[in-house]
């Protein structure tokens, strides 16, 4: 059965084709996951703002790339000797990684992560995009390799990439040799993990295949760190969905790191991403979902073949993991996410901050209104956090929160783990202590400065006594703080159940603020959840993919704001959240 996508434009010269797509996913006419419309949403708005970060769409250099692989051929299968035609989402991707620029007229993107179910054209297309890095970027002596775990998996891209060198006029230009094409000075081969050495790249070019089958980051820490002495080197990353459970992964960080970016957690122009995914809530049985994870559907993915594989997945609950993997693209097994998708930036309820923090208008607005304070003290080297909610006489919460990481640790993390803390520094939302540890006292400090100079009325600081027993203690006996104040707040499924409900409660109802404050929307964006038999629910530190402190501290926070228990005994508190 053949699906007619865009009828109107899927002969269309390229840029049409670009452009309409552009307008079908916008409009609903193509059905999108809503990271496609992210990525829609994100290429439309930089085109109305991108030039006051210095970025500029250059359309002839996206044309250009479009054709150059348009003029390459299939080298197998039904469409075998005939010429490339990329779908209007392919021009879409290849147009946007190519064409746009900074304001010195290099590349913007110098890494672009694509995850689509299996059968979109990902090896068809990715060698078409080696093949340009390789002879029509205008780099002298250019390095492009196929990267993977293995050199023979590696060579499934570049063998592609030699089959259409072979059947197109670039046979004439281009040296082919048992594993390497020559171009000039310019080289293109396959790379494996499993090579003898991968030391003296300096890449211009990698295209890295299966990024899920990655046990280990090496290989692509490897070739990151080779692209340094190139102008506008790119990688691009092609891969289906892995293990859910296998948060540790390289490739669930590049997953995560891209669907931050496009949340708009993390600002990274140089980061491309698309993720063709069902949508939480979608049915994976439903065929109407389907398209979602399979732009290709009707081309060179078959609705039938689709439809007999998922019958064959109902039947078989062995058979379901697999299905839902490969062809509607979900990382399944996965840890259960806490929130659905969009309601914390529904929840902001105003900017709250600019460059230099936290507004003082919103810092006055809270002078002698009672609060309740939720701590996460890490560990020595980590990130520590304290959040401050507010009740308001409307009956919404205000949440005021505060991170702190060691300046060295904070440094390593942006560099290994992409995680921008200085830059959230450098915008006063989080602060970096020097040295390589956590300076508790800061803590202390600003707790007091939040009591004396902005005269928050603090009800109850409550933290996990683990890592916080020097703090209890100071807090108590050199700052003054009542012992009924400083409260213990333990971290278990009794302790965490109610805090965690209510505060998902409050952001369902549209009843929580938070003021947009980035590094708290990275924590909420990296929980996950564990429920034990008895139902009772907390938050999965070992299983998350990234810090969760301040979402910790959070709802601690709330919680304890909800239930105000101000008439209760400190010995009843204290057994309260002791368990």
């Amino acid at each position: 059965e053949t699906i007619e996508l865009l009828p109107d434009a899927t002969n269309a010269e390229p840029m049409a084709r670009f452009a309409a797509y552009i307008e079908a996913v916008r409009s609903g006419e193509i059905v999108a996951c809503r990271y496609v419309r992210q990525a829609v949403d994100r290429h439309v708005r930089d085109m109305e703002s991108g030039g006051e970060r210095g970025l500029w769409f250059d359309a002839d250099e996206a044309d250009a790339s479009i054709r150059f692989i348009e003029c390459l051929k299939h080298s197998k299968g039904e469409w075998a000797g005939s010429n490339l035609h990329l779908a209007p989402w392919q021009c879409f991707i290849i147009g946007s990684i190519f064409g746009w620029k900074n304001s010195d007229g290099t590349r913007r993107f110098r890494t672009a992560y694509e995850e689509v179910a299996r059968k979109n054209g990902k090896s068809t297309t990715a060698a078409g995009i080696g093949l340009k890095l390789f002879i029509f970027d205008d780099e002298p002596g250019a390095e492009v390799y196929t990267a993977a775990t293995k050199r023979d998996q590696a060579k499934i891209v570049h063998e592609e990439a030699k089959r259409m060198v072979r059947k197109s006029v670039l046979r004439d230009v281009v040296t082919i040799l048992r594993d390497n094409m020559l171009y000039g000075d310019s080289i293109y081969r396959p790379l494996g993990a499993d090579a003898d050495t991968l030391d003296g790249l300096h890449l211009h070019g990698a295209i890295v295949d299966e990024m899920h089958a990655h046990k280990t980051r090496d290989l692509y820490d490897v070739l990151d760190t080779a692209t340094g002495s190139r102008r506008q080197s790119m990688l691009f990353i092609i891969t289906t969905a892995g293990e859910g459970g296998d948060r540790e992964s390289i490739c669930w960080e590049l997953r995560s790191y891209t669907t931050k970016v496009l949340d708009g957690i993390i600002e990274d122009d140089t980061w491309f991403g698309v993720i063709f995914t069902l949508d939480d809530g979608d049915d994976w049985t439903d065929e109407t979902t389907w398209i979602k994870a399979n732009p290709n559907l009707g081309v060179s993915v078959s609705l039938d073949d689709l439809k007999r594989k998922c019958k064959k997945a109902q039947e078989t609950p062995a058979s379901q993991n697999n299905f839902r993997r490969k062809h509607t693209n979900e990382w399944v097994e996965s840890d259960q996410a806490w929130l659905p998708a969009g309601l914390w930036d529904s929840n902001a309820g105003g900017a709250w901050y600019d460059d230099a923090g936290l507004k003082q208008e919103i810092r006055d607005r809270l002078r002698g209104r009672p609060c309740w304070i939720g701590g996460d003290l890490s560990s020595v080297d980590d990130l520590t956090g304290i959040v401050a909610v507010f009740p308001a006489d409307d009956g919404f919460y205000d949440v005021i929160p505060f991170g702190w990481c060691p300046r060295e640790n904070a440094i390593g993390r942006e560099r290994d783990h992409r995680v921008p803390y200085t830059a959230w520094a450098a915008r006063g939302q989080i602060f970096l202590t020097e040295g390589n540890s956590v300076d508790y006292d800061a803590v202390r400090a600003l707790l007091c400065r939040m009591r004396d100079e902005w005269q928050w009325d603090i009800q109850e600081i409550n933290m996990d006594p683990h890592n916080a027993r020097y703090v209890f203690t100071k807090l108590v006996d050199e700052d003054q703080f009542p012992e009924t104040v400083v409260l213990e707040h333990r971290q278990g499924y009794i302790s965490m159940n109610d805090p965690i409900k209510q505060t998902q409660k409050l952001l369902l109802d549209g009843k929580l603020r938070h003021g947009g404050h980035r590094p708290l929307a990275w924590c909420v964006s990296n929980v996950v959840t564990r429920v034990d038999p008895a139902g009772n629910i907390k938050f999965d530190k070992a299983r998350a993919a990234e810090k969760i402190d301040l979402a910790v501290a959070l709802v601690m926070a709330a919680g304890r704001a909800v239930s105000r228990p101000d008439e209760t005994s400190v010995y009843e508190r204290r057994g309260l959240l002791s368990v």
